[in-house]
């Protein structure tokens, strides 16, 4: 009788740390929303930055509650045909008192569920927000926010984690850890669909040539990047969805080395190409690193993830004059961090995974079923709202800077502003 009391205690005491745990992780990833907001405010113009910090809070609060609404039961809609599924509206069945015992899923309560899954929905129209700056109206912006988290993000990551067709694809299905494609691809073909729709900014490419327009204030943008590697630490360990000391520790370690990693050889190519070492890089190559790690942090080696980030710092940094190239222009270099390592990470998996679970070739599969569907529902999405309520600002608006032309307000309001544009 004793030994089977202790064992419920044993039983308990796992299940409460565990569900402590997602829930300090779900914290951490909403931290992430303070880090992304300082990146996109410190690598746009001032006159801009006020209009992208407002975005920053607006992104959180409209994913959150479609989440709340509508997504979760679309993403975790229980036993559907792998495609499309709908488990109702709201957070579950929050009345049954079992949802909130180890009875839900042995390691965490059907809210610590919701609420760490929430704060991946809100991520994935944050790095849209970057890069469609400067000239994006606001209310568009929020339009398409509400119509990407409540229907496509949810949508096609039920395929995956919400036990979907790809969950069962090939011989152990599709691997994506934490979402370097279900969150981060996810964001980056909608970025680049919205950048295609949108156009460049004025002046930046005049002539056949590309004129760089500088960031404003690049220490803030260096405590956003702190932030959200801060941030990453739950992003990716939480993924792991239980305590266990051996996972969490591990996923901890491949995260960082990929993060570092990028850090330097980001710093090194563009140093090698343009004769300095550029601060936007290495920042840019931080984040590039830990995109491309976070969906197979729990099944690579220490060494293999910092080639991954290693390999990520060169690519953002390529990426960056490939879309220049392509005048596509991203102001903070959303595409190049997001989605080109997004897909980077994501292959990653079949070449370095220790388990010899995941294939290159069923992991190809799932790049390419992401990508078609979101691509695709996001161009739809920014045509509608182009041809119905207009998605660029004028001509004027956007030379005056988004601050006055959409809030009436300013970032710096009492100091003198020197624009090089």
């Amino acid at each position: 009788m004793n030994e089977v009391a202790t064992v419920a205690t044993v039983n308990d005491a796992i299940f409460m740390t565990e569900n402590i745990w997602i829930m300090i992780s779900a914290m951490l990833v909403f931290i992430m929303g303070l880090g992304f907001a300082c990146v996109e405010a410190g690598l746009v113009r001032a006159k801009c930055s006020a209009n992208v910090a407002f975005k920053n809070i607006a992104v959180p609060a409209i994913g959150i509650t479609m989440y709340a609404l509508l997504g979760f039961g679309l993403m975790y809609p229980g036993t559907f045909n792998g495609i499309l599924g709908f488990a109702g509206f709201g957070i579950g069945d929050w009345a049954n008192p079992a949802n909130f015992t180890a009875a839900y899923n042995g390691h965490f309560t059907l809210f610590t569920d919701w609420l760490f899954q929430a704060m991946f929905a809100a991520t994935a129209a944050t790095i849209v927000s970057g890069a469609v700056a400067e000239r994006v109206k606001l209310n568009s912006f929020l339009v398409f926010t509400i119509a990407y988290v409540a229907l496509v993000y949810p949508v096609v990551g039920s395929w995956t984690w919400g036990g979907g067709w790809l969950s069962t694809f090939g011989a152990h299905g599709f691997h994506d850890l934490a979402g370097s494609t279900l969150v981060h691809s996810v964001g980056g073909w909608a970025a680049l669909a919205g950048v295609m729709i949108l156009g460049p900014r004025i002046g930046k490419y005049v002539g056949g040539k590309v004129h760089a327009i500088p960031a404003h204030n690049i220490p803030l943008a260096t405590i956003g990047v702190f932030m959200l590697w801060f941030g990453w630490w739950g992003f990716n360990a939480g993924s792991a969805l239980n305590g266990d000391p051996k996972a969490t520790s591990w996923i901890l370690v491949t995260t960082n080395l990929a993060a570092v990693a990028g850090i330097i050889t980001a710093t090194l190519t563009s140093w090698i190409v343009s004769k300095k070492p550029d601060a936007t890089m290495a920042l840019n190559g931080c984040l590039a690193g830990l995109v491309a790690i976070t969906a197979g942090a729990d099944v690579v080696t220490p060494l293999s993830s910092w080639i991954i980030g290693a390999i990520a710092g060169v690519l953002v940094v390529g990426a960056v004059f490939m879309f220049d190239r392509l005048h596509l222009d991203d102001p903070v270099g959303a595409l190049s961090v997001h989605l080109v390592n997004g897909v980077w990470g994501t292959l990653a998996v079949g070449i370095f995974d220790i388990t010899g679970d995941y294939t290159l070739g069923t992991q190809a599969v799932g790049v390419l079923a992401y990508a078609v569907p979101c691509f695709a529902a996001a161009s739809l999405i920014f045509f509608i709202i182009k041809k119905t309520m207009g998605l660029r600002v004028t001509e004027k608006q956007e030379l005056r800077g988004l601050d006055q032309a959409e809030h009436g307000q300013e970032a710096y309001s009492g100091f003198q502003i020197f624009s090089n544009m």
